[in-house]
């Protein structure tokens, strides 16, 4: 599946590594998302509110069900975090624009994720022209 085709079937994107710094990308592009009607769960280590939503340690932390999760942490981290994406059952575990694992690639595509690496949710959004309504 395409990566347009990825995010135009999410409603529900839980965001690890989303930042309290608006000048960050790791910022700015959940809140654009938001901004077009996705639904954005942070995931961080310890905010309590971020982009207006309560902050969830972990994805398994999460009460509800998470359509994808958008990864705006280093490489390394990412195989972890494909495992729990695995875990919650996420339809999709999507690595910002320039992080790449093939680790990840494996994990997620064994648990029966769609996957993307290397590519900007919200630049694809815009280019695709994706809003949910």
């Amino acid at each position: 599946m395409k990566p347009e085709e990825i995010l135009a079937n999410a409603r529900t994107i839980a965001v690890v590594g989303l930042s309290r710094d608006p000048d960050k990308a790791a910022h700015g592009v959940p809140a654009s998302l938001q901004a077009h009607g996705f639904r954005i769960i942070p995931v961080h280590p310890s905010a309590t509110e971020l982009l207006g939503e309560k902050v969830y340690r972990s994805l398994e932390d999460i009460p509800e069900p998470v359509d994808l999760v958008d990864v705006f942490r280093p490489a390394a981290e990412a195989p972890g975090i494909a495992r729990s994406a695995v875990a919650i059952g996420a339809k999709a575990l999507w690595l910002q624009q320039g992080i790449v694992s093939e680790e990840a690639r494996r994990i997620a595509e064994e648990g029966g994720l769609e996957y993307v690496e290397d590519h900007c949710t919200a630049v694809v959004r815009a280019v695709a022209g994706l809003s949910v309504t």
